[in-house]
């Protein structure tokens, strides 16, 4: 899925609320109707895809009709319509932030390796701390030789010799509470409970033109290694070597990133019958819904937990886009409809978002 896209999500408002003592929240979404400021409910809709740095805004149906809140700007399109995020954290506890710039067709977050032939002087604390300082200033870094400006005013980065810029982008990141201590995972995750033992090939186009599968004797990953990395986070990235350099293997690119000089490299990935996946070739579908922790899961059968299957759905989904289905697990029935992407529970109108995942 293209997170630069336009989300939806079915929410409502109520009124504002003092946060839960000992709750697991710790931001809230507001709108101001009026003079009043109400709390959108189900919120994690929009903190999911708001910590997520390729995501420009959400499109949300609520009691107010569809509002578009732009992530960047914290606004709204709607007249007479304002949108706030609130940080529920105790006293002395702060958010972790991640600060990213866009690298060719990637967020990259600063300090991290990415297409970048040197690291970065800097990671997301250092530009966090100055920014905190003065958030309408700028400063200046440096990777390897080459300096560079972030202008907060701007939200902007500036190469010092060739005068290109970059977009930047300040985002929180996403996290759970377990106990007391916030930790950050990877984003977005699937459990353990949804890896396969499919079998896959992963494969990178090499000097001569033909596809070369990763190897163990070759690479610190092969194909197993690498193929439950991915159905653990495929948005996410992998970093490996082979000899002597280090790498960085983009899932939503399909690349491979030599991080010393920059090379890049299409990558593939096969099934065992040899014929290729939706990673290159766009064939296979996901179907997901949003859960109530946030988290995006596989509609799957078996066990009571679902009438139908992604294929299931993509086969109805193909015969009328705009449609609605129904269908059942152990103890509901649901509607979901593809127009809005939405899956309703018809015993307590509950509903989620749902994804169609092209990967």
């Amino acid at each position: 899925m293209n997170v630069e896209e336009l989300l939806w999500a079915r929410i409502g408002t109520s009124n504002v609320k003092s946060p839960p003592i000992g709750g697991e929240k710790h931001y809230e979404w507001q709108l101001s109707v009026g003079n009043q400021w109400l709390r959108i409910d189900n919120d994690h809709v929009i903190e999911t895809h708001y910590c997520h740095p390729g995501a420009k805004g959400i499109t949300i149906n609520t009691s107010h009709g569809k509002v578009f809140i732009d992530f960047d700007k914290l606004q709204t399109r709607n007249a007479g319509l304002n949108v706030r995020r609130q940080s529920l954290l105790p006293a002395g506890q702060t958010e972790d932030i991640g600060w990213y710039f866009r690298d060719d067709q990637l967020w990259s977050e600063y300090g991290s390796q990415s297409s970048n032939t040197l690291s970065s002087s800097i990671g997301s604390r250092d530009v966090e701390r100055h920014f905190t300082l003065n958030p309408r200033g700028s400063f200046s870094f440096t990777v390897g030789s080459t300096s560079y400006t972030l202008d907060f005013s701007s939200m902007t980065q500036a190469n010092g010799i060739t005068g290109l810029r970059r977009n930047v982008r300040r985002r929180p990141k996403f996290t759970t509470k377990t106990g007391s201590i916030y930790s950050t995972p990877v984003f977005p995750t699937a459990s353990s409970s949804q890896l396969t033992d499919v079998g896959y090939k992963w494969e990178f186009m090499g000097d001569e033109g033909e596809w070369t599968e990763y190897q163990a004797h070759v690479c610190s990953f092969d194909s197993t290694a690498i193929e439950r990395q991915y159905q653990l986070n495929p948005q996410g990235q992998l970093h490996f070597k082979i000899k002597r350099y280090t790498y960085t293997l983009d899932f939503s690119s399909m690349h491979q990133i030599n991080d010393r000089i920059g090379t890049r490299r299409a990558v593939r990935r096969t099934a065992d019958n040899g014929s290729q996946d939706s990673s290159s070739a766009g064939s296979l579908l996901r179907w997901q819904f949003q859960d109530i922790d946030g988290k995006w899961k596989d509609y799957s059968k078996g066990n009571g937990q679902c009438s139908m299957s992604s294929d299931d759905i993509e086969l109805q989904y193909q015969q009328n886009p705009s449609g609605t289905i129904k269908f059942t697990t152990r103890s509901f029935c649901y509607e979901l409809n593809f127009s809005a992407m939405t899956q309703r529970n018809l015993s307590t109108t509950t509903t989620r978002s749902v994804r169609r995942l092209n990967q």
